[in-house]
C-alpha cells in the first residue's frame, strides 16, 4: 500500500504539470483567444440585437397597445385560463356527476381563398370538457378538473401544469368530481355504475366555498408556429350535484372584448335542452407556453454561431502542434518541449501510448475549461441584459425562476465545453483543421440553426445539437401542443437528457481519439534508441 504511495503522487504531480504546460500552449495561440473573444461578442451581439428589435403588442377593449403582464398561476408559472363555466357554488363537501355525450367542434384551416376564412368541422386534439371545481372565477386561481379530450382520452388536470392521464376513451363518457375538504377526486365510468378513479389531488388553502360545474374550452388550432380559431362543444346529460341545489350561473372566464371594448371575441356559450346541458368554449387552461411572453432563451438564439469560433479554436489546438511535429505541443510527441515532460535524450523512443492519451486528456480538461468559462460569460451577459432590455420596451416575459435562470447560464456553459471536447476529439481523429472543424460545426451547429427554421427538429434528438435543450427557460408540457420550432420553444428532448447526448458524443470522439493517437514515431533501424528507466 504505502510503496504505491509515490507513485500514484507523482502521476498526479506530472498531470497536473502537464496542464500548465497546456494552459500556457492555448494561450500561446494568439488566433485562438481571438476566436474565443469573438465567440463572446457574437453571441452577446445577436441576443442584445434580438432583445433590442422586439416589440409585441396586443389588441384589447382599449384597442391596440402594449400587452398585459402573463397571467401566472399557483407555482408561479405563466398560464392560460379561458374557458366557458356552467356552476354553482358549494359550500362544504359535494359532487358533481355528467355524461359527456357528444364532442364536436370548429377550427379555422388555412384560407383556400385569400381573405376568406376557411372553418371546418374538427375537434383539436387537447380541446377540453368535463368537470371542474375551482377556488373562484378569478383567473390564474387554483382548480382541478376531470375531462374528455379531442384525441387524448380521458384526464385529471390541476393547477395548470399538472396531467393524469385516465382511460383511453374518445366517445361517450361518465364522469365524476368530488370534494371533500382540500382533497378532490376525479373518476371515470363507461355506463356510470362502476367507477375508475383517474387522480386525486390536494388544493391546499381551498376555501370553504367553491365553484363546481362544466366546462369547455379548446386551445388554438396549429398553424406552423401559430395557433389560430378553435372552439368545443360539449353535450352534458344525466348530470347530477350532491351539497349544492342552487341554479345554473353560466360565465364566459377570460373572454376578451374587440377593439370596440363591447363585443367578444369568440364566445363561448351555453344552451339547455330538456335535461341536457350544450356547452361551447374556447381557450385553454393550461400552461402558457407561447403565449405568456418572450423566452429568456431567445436571448441565446446567437449561441449556436457563437459556438463556431470555439469549435475552431479547440480543433486548431490539437492541428496547430501536430504540424509543428514533435518538437511543438502537438500529439505526435507527448515529451517534447512544452508538454511539461522532460526531454528524451537525442534520438531516443517517443512516449507510448499511455502518455499519449494523457496529453490528450489534458489538452481535453484544458480546452473544455476554457470553453466553459467563455459560454459562461456570453450567458451570464445577454441573458439579463437581454430580459432588461425587453422589460424596457414594455414586452411581456415568461416569469423564470433563479434555478432555471442558473440552469440556463451553466447549462449554455457546459454545452460549449461539451461541444470543444467534441471538436478536440474529431481534430485528433482526423489530424486535418479544415475536415474536423467543418464536420463540428455540421453536427453542433447546422442542425440548430434547421430547427430553428422549423426544418428537421428531430436533428435535436440524434446530433449533438440536442445539448441546446439545456437553454429551455419554459418547459415542455405532455398536454400542451407546440409547433415544432426552436422559435416557438420546442426542444424534443428534456434539458439535461439533451445536454448528455452532446456529452456522450463527446466521450465518444474523445475515447475513439486515445485509441487511435500513435505513441509517437518508432526510432528507424540502426538508430540509437533510449536506455530503459
Amino acid at each position: 500500500m504505502t510503496s504505491s504511495t509515490p507513485r500514484r503522487s507523482g502521476r498526479q504531480d506530472g498531470f497536473l504539470r502537464l496542464l500548465r504546460a497546456q494552459w500556457a500552449a492555448f494561450r500561446a495561440g494568439r488566433g485562438r483567444l481571438l476566436a474565443l473573444a469573438a465567440s463572446v461578442l457574437v453571441t452577446v451581439s445577436i441576443g442584445l440585437l434580438i432583445a433590442g428589435g422586439a416589440r409585441t403588442s396586443c389588441v384589447t377593449g382599449k384597442g391596440e397597445g402594449p400587452c398585459p403582464a402573463p397571467l401566472v398561476g399557483p407555482d408561479g408559472t405563466a398560464v392560460r385560463d379561458k374557458y366557458y363555466f356552467v356552476h354553482q357554488p358549494l359550500t362544504g363537501n359535494g359532487s358533481v356527476t355528467a355524461r359527456v355525450s357528444d364532442l364536436i367542434g370548429q377550427l379555422r384551416v388555412p384560407d383556400t381563398v385569400p381573405g376568406v376564412r376557411n372553418v371546418k368541422q374538427g375537434v383539436v386534439p387537447w380541446a377540453k370538457a368535463g368537470l371542474l371545481v375551482r377556488q373562484s372565477l378569478t383567473q390564474g386561481t387554483p382548480y382541478a378538473a376531470v375531462m374528455l379530450t379531442g384525441e387524448h382520452g380521458v384526464r385529471m388536470q390541476y393547477n395548470y401544469v399538472h396531467d393524469v392521464p385516465g382511460g383511453p376513451h374518445n366517445g361517450p363518457q361518465w364522469l365524476r368530481l368530488t370534494r371533500s375538504g382540500d382533497l378532490v377526486t376525479g373518476y371515470e365510468s363507461d355506463d356510470g355504475a362502476r367507477w375508475t378513479q383517474v387522480g386525486a389531488v390536494r388544493l391546499g388553502g381551498l376555501p370553504e366555498t367553491v365553484e363546481i360545474g362544466l366546462f369547455a374550452t379548446s386551445p388554438g388550432a396549429l398553424w406552423d408556429t401559430a395557433a389560430a380559431f378553435s372552439q368545443v362543444t360539449a353535450t352534458f346529460d344525466r348530470i347530477g350535484l350532491e351539497g349544492a341545489n342552487g341554479s345554473w350561473r353560466y360565465d364566459d372566464v377570460g373572454v376578451s372584448m374587440e377593439s370596440d371594448g363591447t363585443t367578444p371575441h369568440h364566445p363561448g356559450r351555453a344552451v339547455a335542452s330538456g335535461d341536457k346541458l350544450i356547452v361551447t368554449g374556447g381557450g385553454d387552461i393550461g400552461p402558457a407556453t407561447v403565449e405568456g411572453g418572450l423566452r429568456a432563451d431567445l436571448m441565446l438564439i446567437g449561441g449556436a454561431v457563437g459556438l463556431i469560433p470555439v469549435l475552431m479554436a479547440a480543433v486548431t489546438f490539437v492541428t496547430a502542434g501536430d504540424r509543428r511535429g514533435p518538437s511543438g505541443a502537438g500529439l505526435s510527441g507527448a515529451g517534447a518541449a512544452g508538454d511539461g515532460l522532460s526531454a528524451r535524450p537525442s534520438g531516443a523512443e517517443p512516449a507510448g501510448r499511455p502518455q499519449a492519451t494523457r496529453l490528450l486528456v489534458a489538452k481535453a480538461v484544458v480546452a473544455g475549461a476554457v470553453a466553459f468559462v467563455v459560454g459562461l460569460v456570453a450567458a451570464g451577459v445577454v441573458v439579463p441584459v437581454g430580459l432588461a432590455l425587453l422589460r424596457a420596451s414594455h414586452n411581456p416575459i415568461q416569469p423564470i425562476t433563479l434555478g432555471t435562470g442558473l440552469r440556463v447560464t451553466a447549462g449554455y456553459a457546459a454545452l460549449s465545453a461539451a461541444a470543444a471536447v467534441l471538436a478536440l476529439g474529431l481534430a485528433a481523429l482526423l489530424k486535418r483543421a479544415v475536415v474536423a472543424g467543418g464536420l463540428a460545426i455540421a453536427l453542433v451547429v447546422v442542425p440548430h440553426l434547421l430547427a430553428g427554421a422549423g426544418l428537421a427538429p428531430w436533428l435535436l434528438m440524434v446530433t449533438p445539437a440536442a445539448g441546446f435543450a439545456i437553454t429551455q427557460s419554459v418547459p415542455a408540457f405532455a398536454h400542451v401542443d407546440v409547433a415544432p420550432s426552436l422559435l416557438g420553444g420546442y426542444y424534443p428532448l428534456p434539458p439535461w437528457a439533451g445536454l448528455a447526448v452532446t456529452c456522450g458524443y463527446a466521450v465518444f470522439a474523445l475515447g475513439a481519439a486515445t485509441q487511435v493517437t500513435p505513441g509517437g514515431r518508432r526510432a528507424q533501424p540502426g538508430t540509437a534508441s533510449a536506455p530503459p528507466a
